[in-house]
């Protein structure tokens, strides 16, 4: 279970990066970071990599809900990093890049969850579960259409989507390799134990050389 150091890993960096763009304020330590304007834009290698202060309401590449859904989203989001911790417990002593893999969606998940619970409060823009994640790198590719939705640019994301992403590739490049050697092991067969008759044969047989 010492992959889920690398979950908590993640959510601490999404969050600290999250509220370093968002800006946060903790009086009784007289510390505020203002952050970011929303939609505002800084240049880190020219325009192929600037940090964009985004907010998503939906799904991930800007997948828009409806206001009912939101909370399901929420909820399932719970659910699934549940599930997730439970199914890591239950594969504990199998490959660890199939561990690891579930860890970095896990850690990607919990990160997401945490904004769509509590940053409508902590903010105060919405009530428990509504609330919004939020996005800022933004990366320029080619023009692409994705669920009906042209983008210009590929979609802001956070440290969390990055991880989740990263976590699904690592599962698509070696699911089969697992599955293969899994099967393999399967098929190994039993060592072949000699019959105690032939041996107390060559037994015998030692015996009249002698």
């Amino acid at each position: 279970m010492r992959v889920l150091y690398v979950s908590l890993s993640i959510v601490i960096l999404d969050q600290v990066s999250k509220l370093f763009v968002k800006g946060f304020s903790i009086p009784f330590l007289n510390i505020k970071v203002n952050g970011m304007n929303l939609g505002e834009s800084i240049s880190v290698i020219g325009d192929f990599f600037r940090l964009t202060f985004v907010e998503n309401p939906g799904m991930a590449f800007g997948i828009n809900v409806g206001i009912n859904s939101k909370f399901f989203l929420s909820l399932f989001s719970l659910i699934a990093s549940i599930g997730l911790i439970y199914y890591i417990y239950k594969i504990r002593h199998e490959s660890l890049i199939n561990r690891l893999s579930l860890a970095l969606i896990l850690g990607g998940a919990i990160g997401n969850f945490i904004d769509r619970a509590f940053y409508g409060v902590f903010y105060g823009y919405a009530p428990l579960m509504y609330g919004k994640v939020v996005d800022f790198f933004q990366v320029e590719f080619w023009d692409f259409t994705l669920f009906g939705k042209t983008y210009e640019t590929w979609p802001i994301f956070n440290v969390a989507d990055a991880s989740v992403t990263i976590g699904v590739i690592l599962m698509l490049i070696f699911h089969g390799k697992i599955y293969d050697k899994s099967k393999d092991e399967d098929k190994v067969e039993p060592a072949k134990v000699e019959p105690i008759e032939t041996v107390k044969d060559e037994q015998t047989d030692i015996g009249k050389n002698i």
